[in-house]
């Protein structure tokens, strides 16, 4: 018996450098001093493009909001998911209900690394994977310009997930595979300036791949199939393919219709835009010609790929 007392030990041993390791990993991670120097001053101006870039209202203005009032971010959107139901945050201006007390060292940190003020990781319907590629001094910028914009009362529910996905020192885990400040797509040397810049807006404060990517089972996007098009993260629905590839791709589109797209809402067959992108254009629509140009670049530029969705079912005449 005295090997099975030995074997037994070996296991708790094994077992509690197994958590201390994981533990030790899973530890969440701020920016580092030179990071958080390159913030700069801010400019509210500049940050106003970064905002609608950024596509802030879509998830944190109250659900249905027009006008003025999609401004007010008081969040409150139910986004329901496999992992379980999300729910946007107040960032509003508000001190006590929204992020008005906050740094612009804690909005960096929590767009570029996923941590809270209180050194706690934010689930990943935060899109902060694709925030990780932004520019530190686009941050400082964004802050500024959310500094002009009302304080609104009121907090958001809380999310409501199941075990183990409300243990949030998992997310550690998840950050060491998925969380990365490299662009997705390489291009070569000399690729044209708005390639370059269409690719910043996109992989990073657009944060599209979010939702026109394919996920894996631990919700991390496939690089491998980037823009390829995916299935609704909410119902039963599909996110489109927007590569030049697959069926209901962007093959037939030029660059001078997509930018259109994103300026009017209109595509090329003269239909418009519908479903949960209909928040997503008329943010565009507050881009520069430029930026909506360097966009349509890029989305013309990255590799094609089938759709990254299962094939739609055939109904009956």
């Amino acid at each position: 018996m005295a090997w099975l007392k030995k074997l037994v030990g070996a296991v708790v041993i094994l077992g509690g450098v197994g958590a201390v390791a994981g533990w030790v990993l899973s530890a969440p991670v701020r920016l580092d001093r030179e990071t958080l120097a390159k913030l700069g001053p801010g400019d509210a101006a500049r940050g106003k493009r970064i905002f609608y870039a950024g596509g802030c209202t879509s998830c944190h203005a109250k659900p249905g909001s027009q006008g003025d009032a999609r401004l007010q971010l008081v969040g409150g959107l139910e986004l329901k998911t496999p992992f379980g139901t999300f729910v946007p945050p107040n960032i509003s201006q508000d001190p006590r209900d929204g992020i008005g007390a906050w740094s612009v060292e804690d909005l960096a940190n929590a767009m570029l690394k996923g941590v809270s003020p209180s050194g706690e990781h934010f689930y990943p319907a935060f899109p902060y994977a694709s925030y990780a590629r932004m520019n530190p001094a686009d941050i400082g910028d964004l802050y500024a310009f959310l500094k002009t914009l009302p304080a609104v009362a009121g907090k958001a529910a809380g999310n409501s997930l199941d075990f183990p996905f409300n243990v949030r020192r998992g997310i550690g885990l998840w950050k060491l595979l998925y969380l990365s400040d490299q662009p997705v797509v390489a291009f070569p040397k000399g690729t044209p300036d708005p390639v370059m810049a269409g690719r910043y807006l996109v992989e990073g404060p657009g944060h599209c791949g979010e939702c026109h990517t394919p996920r894996d089972p631990a919700g991390g996007t496939k690089k491998n199939e980037w823009m390829a098009g995916a299935v609704a993260a909410e119902g039963n629905g599909v996110v489109p393919n927007i590569t030049s590839g697959g069926e209901g791709g962007l093959a037939e589109w030029s660059e001078a219709d997509i930018a259109n797209y994103l300026e009017t809402g209109f595509t090329p067959d003269f239909d418009s835009v519908g479903g949960a992108m209909v928040d997503v254009q008329r943010n565009m629509a507050e881009l520069t010609p430029q930026d909506r140009a360097a966009i349509a670049a890029y989305l013309k530029a990255i590799p094609a790929h089938p759709n990254g969705y299962p094939a739609r079912k055939k109904t009956a005449d």
